[in-house]
């Protein structure tokens, strides 16, 4: 579960919601599973799916605090799902290759929405909206991206 700090007291909110809001820009507090609350910043949102799977929905987090096993400019990749209670939760992606493929995916989405228009035509309506970007983490090299170290 979520949290959002108001008034210094952490208060439960919809995960997916704030994922998905582009206003956003409150950090993330989750819940280890000692109970101890992790400070993220949100580096992306990003569907993705293997040949004909069906997609699912991961999120880069860029963890504000410190924490064992992970460098100041690496992000971690989560995997968004559900409880058994339907309530969005977030999982460490332990599966190497599909961490990788999710910052390669938020890599080519940000080269994309970084190139410089061209020329501008009369359809510019057409033209694609983009958030600026915000700087690319790090992949963690050689373990799942990311999985602190326990």
């Amino acid at each position: 579960m979520a949290e959002k700090k108001t008034d210094n007291q952490p208060q439960p909110i919809d995960l997916l919601d704030v994922l998905l809001d582009q206003e956003n820009r409150d950090p993330i507090v989750l819940m280890d599973e000692k109970g101890k609350q992790l400070t993220f910043e949100q580096v992306a949102v990003i569907p993705y799916g293997v040949d004909g799977e069906d997609k699912n929905l991961y999120c880069v987090l860029k963890p504000m605090d410190k924490l064992d096993g992970i460098a100041d400019d690496e992000a971690i990749v989560f995997l968004v799902d559900e409880d058994a209670n339907g309530n969005t939760i977030l999982r460490v992606e332990e599966n190497e290759e599909v961490a990788i493929a999710v910052f390669d995916k938020y890599y080519d989405l940000l080269e994309e929405a970084t190139k410089k228009p061209k020329k501008a035509t009369s359809a510019k309506k057409d033209a694609p909206k983009t958030a600026p970007a915000k700087k690319p983490a790090s992949k963690t090299a050689g373990k799942p991206a990311g999985k602190p170290k326990k």
